[in-house]
């Protein structure tokens, strides 16, 4: 794993390489073990390294024989010894034993389209010389992310936004509609970012730079849904048996120490099921735990690592967490809100301190349909029922004349809706132009009325879904913007904050691409969710009390702690003079809310934690990146 950037300038002008260092310099935490940079006129290329495989002579940035073709990049390539034989029988001669340079190679032999032949997770930089010709890619869920932007004639990129930012202070402009993303969803979805000239290249899309043209391309998606031939099941659990162990096996290759990260949960038990049957070892297994009882998953992780024989480490989190809070809205360069970064934070740092990588389960929801949302959503389709007219009524001329507080407002508002906007109003906090106004300022409001619709790209993979039933279209959905932009972001930016490699066999393309396929039923069947998955988790010999208990996921005790360990530290953040300033919220709202959490009235926790995760944003990361940096 590692961090990459780079600078690509026009035909006449040189890259400084001390301008491509300060990048690298920006993303030690990325790569500690190494920095190498390349420069050749107009361009420049640079990494920070955390050695995993051929530690000592995988050096990059990487090139072919003749030194045309130079590669940055980020991830790791799990089918290279195949490709590497292949490329090997065509005449290619290779310096070294890493997967990087089975890269130039393939592309030497395919071009752009290379990347349609690489199986893992990536984010690439690779410049061909001859043809002067920049290529950016990057994978097909979005594993890895992979930032650019414009600046002064100039293509600028890297894994993080920091290291955009410590060329180009300039671009540290805030973009008010990913700032309306973040208080809808709590993350900015791709390709947008929280800076107005600073942009994700979205999974599964290419970038090609060439003389002064680019041209940015999907090169693949999520096939379509439910299309598979029918099989019995139990062809379908010996298939997805034999996938996700392929998949796993292949994820074990490093010349670095290896572990789990454990919750005790489904997919990160099925995971450590396969890791302990294809190790010669014990596996080394991660969990983290609470000391309120119904946010504690260790207990049921040191039982899946009992039966397995797994080499266990659990630790018990306590609720003094400003210290780290403070150091992560530094580190994070858009406000994020998910608040399970905290204990994902915790468990990669334990781990790190016995192994280099980890795999994780993180996928099987999105996949197999196991959260509670989509359970939700299909006991509300009973909403249908009620005519459009009849629900624009309400909210044009009832919602926002009924007072705040007023019971049944809000589910008299989703259920004026129809399904997609429904569930997109579920998995929405701050709703700032539909059903949550009055907690904004009309100077906000009107700005936000300006901006394309917050709600727009999201009802587009939607409508847009290769699916014909209306679970398959909610998986889809998710896999473009949830998986992504909070999952997957969440987990490379806390793994890669303590110097872990995490790796997701669930992921898998091949096994995403199957999966996709099956039929609904094989996913969700009479309200069991993950239906096969579970299957396969009891010939696993997964305990059955890790089955059949309630989803938690990473969850804090956030309703408790914001009234006690955190409401000191809330209260001086949010009260503040240039918190209540900032013109976003109404400052009575902000106040009448931080009053209801602490006096027990309603759980504004949600919302609360959002609220002190955006003004830490604004501190610790904004203002130092448009103060602290040279101009």
């Amino acid at each position: 794993m590692c961090g990459i950037a780079g600078i690509v300038g026009k035909a006449d002008e040189r890259v400084d390489p001390g301008d491509i260092h300060r990048m690298c310099q920006t993303m030690v935490h990325r790569g500690p073990d190494d920095e190498g940079v390349y420069t050749q006129g107009p361009v420049g290329l640079g990494i920070r390294r955390l050695s995993i495989i051929d530690i000592a002579g995988g050096r990059q940035p990487i090139h072919n024989e003749d030194e045309s073709v130079w590669v940055v990049f980020n991830g790791e390539i799990y089918n290279f010894p195949e490709l590497r034989r292949d490329l090997e029988t065509r005449g290619h001669r290779f310096y070294t034993h890493s997967d990087t340079e089975v890269i130039v190679h393939l592309y030497e032999e395919m071009g752009v389209e290379c990347v349609r032949n690489l199986r893992g997770m990536f984010a690439i930089a690779l410049y061909d010389r001859p043809r002067r010709r920049l290529l950016l890619a990057r994978d097909r869920l979005g594993k890895k992310p992979l930032h650019y932007a414009w600046w002064r004639d100039r293509l600028l990129f890297a894994s993080e936004i920091k290291a955009v930012l410590a060329v180009a202070p300039g671009l540290a402009e805030v973009n008010p509609e990913g700032l309306l993303q973040y208080f809808y969803f709590g993350y900015v979805s791709d390709p947008l970012t929280v800076f107005r000239q600073i942009h994700k290249l979205p999974p599964g899309h290419l970038l090609e730079y060439e003389g002064d043209h680019c041209v940015i391309r999907k090169y693949w998606d999520v096939p379509a849904y439910g299309t598979r031939a029918k099989m019995s099941e139990e062809d379908c659990l010996q298939e997805l048996e034999h996938k996700l162990d392929e998949a796993v096996r292949m994820r074990l290759v490093s010349d670095v120490p290896l572990g789990a990260l454990l919750s005790g949960g489904v997919d990160s038990s099925i995971v450590v099921a396969l890791m302990a049957r294809a190790s010669r070892g014990p596996v080394k297994t991660f969990s983290i735990g609470f000391q309120a009882d119904e946010f504690d998953e260790s207990v049921h992780a040191r039982r899946v690592a009992e039966h397995f024989g797994t080499e266990h480490q659990d630790l018990l989190v306590e609720p003094n967490i400003e210290e780290t809070l403070l150091f992560l809205s530094g580190m994070l360069e858009e406000p994020f809100g998910d608040s399970s970064m905290l204990p994902t934070y915790y468990v990669c740092r334990m781990a790190r301190q016995q192994v280099t990588v980890a795999l994780s389960g993180d996928g099987g929801d999105e996949l197999f349909a196991g959260y509670d949302r989509y359970q939700v959503a299909m006991d509300h389709r009973h909403f249908d029922r009620v005519p459009g007219w009849m629900g624009r009524i309400y909210r044009q001329r009832v919602h926002d004349h009924l007072p705040s507080g007023t019971y049944g407002k809000n589910r008299a508002w989703n259920a004026s809706l129809s399904a997609r906007d429904r569930y997109l109003d579920d998995v929405s906090i701050l709703p700032a132009l539909h059903r949550e106004k009055s907690l904004f300022t009309e100077e906000f409001l009107l700005a936000a009325s300006r901006l394309p619709d917050p709600l727009g790209q999201f009802r587009r993979y939607y409508d847009d879904a290769p699916a014909s039933d209306a679970l398959s279209k909610l998986l889809y959905l998710d896999t473009k913007t949830y998986l992504a932009g909070d999952i997957l972001t969440k987990v490379d930016r806390m793994s890669m904050a303590t110097s872990l490699e995490v790796r997701v066999p669930m992921l898998d393309h091949e096994l995403v691409e199957w999966v996709t396929g099956l039929p609904i039923a094989w996913k969700s069947r009479n309200g069991t969710r993950k239906y096969l998955l579970k299957k396969l988790a009891e010939r696993l010999g997964v305990p059955s009390a890790a089955l059949h208990r309630p989803k938690q996921g990473f969850s804090l005790p956030l309703v408790e702690w914001m009234k006690k360990e955190l409401k000191e530290q809330m209260l001086s953040v949010l009260l503040e003079p240039q918190s209540l300033q900032r013109g976003y919220l109404k400052p009575e709202v902000v106040r009448t809310l931080l009053s209801e959490h602490l006096r027990g009235r309603r759980d504004r926790s949600a919302l609360l934690w959002r609220m002190l995760v955006l003004e830490l944003w604004h501190r610790n990361f904004l203002h130092a990146a448009t103060t602290a940096l040279p101009q």
